[in-house]
């Protein structure tokens, strides 16, 4: 770091400010600053003010309009109601505040006082729509380093500028987004598969390539800057990725196509500790729907989906499925499938009736469990391991309607792209809610939005959707 540098830190350690006012939170981000307002204001509290305190107090003052005190609780507000954090919440403390409010209130103390160099580990976690578009727009804009560490694609997209590749047991640092990352280091192992590929062959294709994504980026907001940074790229640089990717394909194993009638929803409403989550939402699913739903509480996204893959019962109004339906659903809490000391094989075995050890392995190699891993007992899995499970029992099912809730949770790259690819590759019906912005785009074809005063259903894309400025307005109103 150079001299005088600052570097900020977005804490994961939600409940360390719990006793602190919001405000004040926010304040502590910038340390020095923050340690001057409370020297002084201890100094100015003294019932016997010294010369040696008056002199003191007097370098102190010098520090604070240096670093530009006097703005700072004005600015430390603004920062705040920009997040989503409303003014009357700002001299409450944390421990008052909900868990995605608390997770705004961090980030902001993250960003306050522009640090030269910010750390962010997973920013988005538990922030909504509109936060993250906001979040996106200031670090595109914003003059400084910034490293991140994140698993959404679309936010490494809008934010980055260069891609840090861990692999080969080597740091190396790529220009480019992760999209380029990604599609290029894709490029590179299909030619190294391709043994009989000339180098010149080779540098044309990846010349193209870069020719391509160039004139791509001219749509983004970092055009320039990364139009340079492609020019600057070196060819011998790219290499296949040793990562591997799961085979999350649901065509294969479908038994049978939908037919006309797929789904007829009426008037279905639900509460919850006397509250509506959603109330009278009607609508019809026709042939090739991928639907996303929407809600500021995600709760009501995943009682829906409860109720109409018939796990939850409790609900006013009604709905229907087609006679050529078949289900399969994927619950954001699956945990009790895993609770017995059976080995991946039986495990899986239950949920299909060829119990074939070769045809079930098949299945489990898919997503990557081989070899002696099939005999893992499923009560010790990993959150990531346990979705590829889900997988595999999904694509056993061979059903020919879909219905996800929130699967890209616990899931690396990797797999969140090989799902994304499974689900936008699904010939028939897909009903999902997902906080993923690349997968709801890329798979989705409409949005229906849920609250306890209406509902939105828009046959679009997710960003034509949450870029729309009659649908904000209405967004609004719900």
């Amino acid at each position: 770091m150079g001299k005088g540098q600052r570097m900020s830190v977005l804490k994961q350690d939600h409940n360390a400010y719990n006793d602190n006012e919001v405000l004040q939170t926010v304040l502590m981000g910038h340390e020095q600053l923050y340690s001057v307002m409370l020297e002084k204001d201890a100094i100015y509290a003294k019932a016997d003010f010294s010369d040696e305190d008056g002199e003191r107090v007097g370098e102190l003052e010098a520090l604070f309009a240096e670093m530009n005190g006097w703005e700072a609780e004005s600015d430390a507000a603004s920062l705040l109601s920009n997040l989503g954090i409303s003014e009357d919440l700002h001299y409450k403390t944390l421990k008052e505040l909900d868990g995605k409010q608390k997770v705004r209130v961090l980030l902001a103390q993250a960003l306050f006082n522009d640090p030269d160099i910010l750390l962010l580990d997973e920013p988005t976690n538990d922030l909504d729509v509109d936060t993250i578009v906001w979040l996106e727009d200031f670090l595109a804009e914003y003059e400084k380093i910034v490293l991140v560490v994140s698993h959404d694609r679309h936010f490494l997209d809008a934010v980055c500028t260069h891609i840090v590749d861990i692999d080969f047991s080597k740091i190396k640092i790529y220009s480019g987004n992760y999209t380029f990352w990604y599609e290029s280091s894709q490029l590179a192992a299909r030619q190294a598969a391709d043994q009989r590929k000339k180098s010149e062959d080779k540098v044309k294709e990846l010349q193209e390539f870069i020719r391509r994504f160039s004139a791509n980026a001219s749509k983004s907001k970092q055009a320039t800057s990364r139009k340079k940074a492609l020019e600057k790229i070196d060819l011998s640089e790219i290499q296949a990725s040793t990562r591997k990717y799961p085979g999350i394909i649901f065509n294969s194993s479908m038994a049978r196509e939908v037919g006309d009638q797929i789904l007829e929803v009426h008037g279905l409403t639900k509460k919850m500790g006397g509250e509506y989550l959603f109330k009278d939402v009607s609508f019809t699913v026709n042939k090739g729907d991928k639907i996303a739903f929407m809600s500021r509480n995600s709760l009501a996204t995943t009682a829906l989906l409860n109720i109409l893959s018939g796990e939850d019962t409790d609900f006013i109004g009604h709905f229907r499925w087609g006679v050529t339906v078949t289900t399969a659903y994927l619950p954001t809490e699956h945990d009790h499938f895993f609770v017995s000391n059976d080995s991946l094989i039986d495990w899986l075995r239950q949920y299909t009736d060829n119990k074939d050890e070769t045809y079930v392995r098949g299945f489990l190699g898919r997503m990557l469990f081989g070899g002696e891993e099939t005999l893992k007992a499923c009560s010790v899995l990993s959150g990531g391991e346990k979705m590829r499970c889900m997988f595999s029992r999904m694509m056993l099912q061979g059903a020919n309607v879909l219905l996800f809730d929130e699967p890209t949770n616990h899931l690396d790259l990797e797999s969140i792209t090989a799902l994304n690819n499974g689900m936008r590759d699904f010939r028939s019906n897909i009903l999902f809610t997902c906080r993923d912005h690349e997968l709801t785009n890329t798979v989705g074809n409409r949005i229906i939005e849920i609250s306890p005063n209406g509902m939105i259903d828009r046959q679009t894309t997710y960003d034509e959707y949450i870029f729309d400025d009659r649908v904000k307005s209405l967004r609004a109103e719900l």
